[in-house]
């Protein structure tokens, strides 16, 4: 008989050995994508972040315009009930925003000139209280010289002292920049309120439209939970900064500080920065009573202000602002800290607003929910 051949299909095929060599040049070829992974995410964060800080003006002017614009749309909102149409109601509204800014202005001027027409009555005080903190200092730093310094016999540097330019002209001359920004802005910023004001729906509608349509209802959402966000942080500061006025314009007023109408509005809504606005709150109602608060009124003042800090934030802000802007602690520190950073004194009133928008599109964005959770207050 013949036999038949060996069918090869059915022959058993044993494990096949791949070379040692060949294992270790896949792990590098992975472990190099990964790190051009990483380098390229670390190149695009910093390009990203110098981006923000080139375009600081036109970013701050943009995001302070948003902020006024949801103030000032409840109005334009009320307006329209009247059936006055829309664009009127909010030239109507922006004029009068800009007319009252304009009176705050020029009673803030006035008063800070009466204050500064008073300064010589008190001066000598200033000059006493002054003296014996730098007669201190001075002690401090010449028993801390003695120690680092070497010996009198040694040759020392004559210090040379350049003079500045005193008065107006000076501050101008060495804030020219700014003072130009900051004109610019103020410049911009009514007619952006304005064209915001009028195109709110169109703007919301078109923006919703940018994405593709299996993502706009999710975009829907996001946009209508930030607006609703900002708009209760908005309130929530206003109602809380009216009650820290009240509550320092009567402390002021006891005491017996001048100008404790204006003072208690300044503390009042500076106290609302987070952690350092208790700090910078303590300065206007110190110097205006330089010369009617003796020892014990400076301690009164400065425990008042902090317990007025410590219930509005931890007590009442929390149930105002409820569910919309619950972030922890070491999130809120660390964007105050970069966004002052990058923008300056200004930060300060934009790192919440941001934060909380940041964390809302977090929330909604499968990949970055875990980011959305590390900035919330607890884990869901």
């Amino acid at each position: 008989m013949i036999e038949s051949p060996p069918n090869r299909a059915n022959k058993a095929v044993g494990p096949v050995v791949v070379p040692e060599e060949t294992v270790e040049e896949v792990e590098v070829l992975q472990w190099s994508i990964k790190a051009a992974s990483v380098a390229q995410i670390v190149v695009a964060a910093i390009a990203v972040i110098g981006l923000i800080y080139l375009l600081k003006f036109v970013l701050v002017t943009t995001l302070v315009s948003v902020l006024l614009a949801y103030v000032l749309d409840p109005p334009v909102k009320w307006l329209t009930r009247f059936r006055i149409p829309r664009w009127v109601g909010a030239i109507i509204v922006v004029l009068s925003a800009v007319a009252l800014f304009g009176g705050l202005a020029v009673y803030s001027y006035n008063s800070a000139v009466q204050f500064t027409d008073q300064l010589p009555a008190y001066s000598a005080r200033i000059r006493n209280t002054m003296g014996i903190i730098r007669y201190r200092a001075d002690r401090v730093a010449d028993q801390a010289r003695s120690i680092v310094e070497s010996p009198k016999s040694e040759k020392q540097a004559v210090p040379v002292k350049v003079e500045q330019v005193p008065g107006v002209a000076g501050l101008i001359s060495r804030n020219g920049e700014t003072i130009l920004d900051l004109s610019l802005a103020m410049g911009f910023l009514p007619f952006l309120v304005y064209f915001m004001l009028m195109l709110k729906d169109h703007t919301h509608v078109a923006t919703v439209r940018l994405f593709p349509k299996e993502h706009r209802l999710l975009a829907h959402r996001t946009i209508g939970t930030i607006s609703a966000m900002i708009r209760t942080y908005i309130v929530a500061n206003v109602l809380i900064g009216l009650l820290n006025t009240l509550l320092c314009t009567l402390i002021f007023w006891f005491m017996g500080i001048k100008y404790f109408y204006f003072i208690g509005a300044l503390s009042g809504f500076i106290g609302l920065v987070p952690y350092l606005g208790v700090f910078v709150s303590l300065l206007p109602p110190l110097a205006t009573g330089v010369d009617s608060l003796d020892r014990t009124g400076v301690f009164v003042v400065i425990i008042a202000l902090i317990g007025i800090h410590v219930v509005t934030m931890n007590v009442l802000y929390p149930k105002f602002v409820g569910k919309r802007l619950q972030l922890n602690p070491l999130g809120v520190s660390l964007s105050l800290l970069f966004w002052v950073w990058i923008w300056g004194p200004i930060g300060l009133i934009l790192a919440m607003p941001i934060l909380g928008a940041t964390k809302i599109v977090c929330d909604y964005i499968e990949p970055l929910r875990g980011v959305g959770q590390w900035l919330g207050e607890s884990l869901r």
